[in-house]
C-alpha cells in the first residue's frame, strides 16, 4: 500500500452518521451509503482515502494492526479493548451516551449493596463492570451477553445490567431503572502509531480538521 493511501475504519449507524460532518470539514465525502450498499469498502471523493465498514468492537483491532490507518471508536469499546498500540488524539464529542447500572424497578439495589449481597450482573462490558464494582467493594458474578441486556433481569438471569444508556427509553419500556452512572461515553479518533509517522503529511490535515470541527 502506498504512503498516500489512507484507510478509515468506521462502524455503521450513529458513529458513521455523526462522523460524516467531520469528514466534510476535512473536504471528504463518502460516495456510498453503508445502509444501502452491500460493500464493506466504500470510496470517497479522495482517490487516496477509503472507508472500511467494520463492527464497532473491531475498530481498535483493525487500527492497531494497521489494516486501517485511523478509525472512530467509542470510549466503551476502547476501554474493553485496552487501547494499547493506539494513539488517541481527539475526543470527537460524538455518539454521546453513558455507561450505567440498571435494575428492575422493584429491586432494592441500595439495600442489596449495603448488605454485601453477591449480585449477578449481565453485561457486554465485563472489564468496565469488573473495575466499577471492585472499586466499590461490591461482590459480583459477571454474565457476559452480546444481545439485549434488558431481558436478563426480566427473566431472572441477572439482578442488574451494565449497559450504554442514551435516552433511557428502552430501560423504561422494560420497567428497568438506572441506579448508577458509571461514566460518560463519547467517541474518539484512534490512529495507528506507525501510520502517524509514515503518513503524517496525509493524516495531519485530516486530524486537524476533525479536532477543529469537534471542539469548536
Amino acid at each position: 500500500m502506498s504512503t498516500r493511501q489512507l484507510t478509515l475504519a468506521l462502524s455503521k449507524g450513529r458513529i458513521f452518521e455523526e462522523t460524516m460532518p467531520l469528514l466534510q470539514a476535512a473536504g471528504i465525502t463518502v460516495t456510498e451509503n453503508p445502509e444501502t450498499s452491500r460493500k464493506l469498502i466504500l470510496p470517497t471523493n479522495d482517490a487516496d482515502l477509503r472507508v472500511i465498514i467494520v463492527r464497532a468492537s473491531d475498530v481498535p483491532t483493525y487500527v492497531e494492526y494497521g489494516a486501517a490507518d485511523f478509525g472512530v471508536a467509542g470510549k466503551d469499546v476502547l476501554l474493553e479493548h485496552g487501547g494499547e498500540g493506539l494513539y488517541q488524539p481527539i475526543d470527537l464529542n460524538i455518539a454521546k451516551c453513558r455507561m450505567s447500572v440498571a435494575v428492575p424497578a422493584d429491586f432494592d439495589y441500595a439495600s442489596a449493596v449495603r448488605q454485601g449481597a453477591r449480585l449477578r450482573v449481565a453485561t457486554k462490558y465485563t472489564q468496565i463492570a469488573r473495575q466499577h464494582f471492585a472499586s466499590k467493594g461490591v461482590h459480583v458474578d459477571l454474565i457476559k451477553l452480546y444481545g439485549s441486556m434488558e431481558l436478563a433481569p426480566l427473566v431472572g438471569l441477572s439482578d442488574a445490567i451494565v449497559d450504554l444508556v442514551s435516552t433511557g427509553s428502552t430501560l423504561r419500556a422494560n420497567r428497568l431503572v438506572e441506579v448508577e452512572r458509571i461514566m460518560d461515553i463519547s467517541s474518539r479518533l484512534v490512529v495507528n502509531k506507525a501510520a502517524l509517522k509514515l503518513k503524517r503529511e496525509r493524516l495531519q490535515p485530516i486530524l486537524d480538521a476533525f479536532a477543529k470541527a469537534s471542539n469548536p
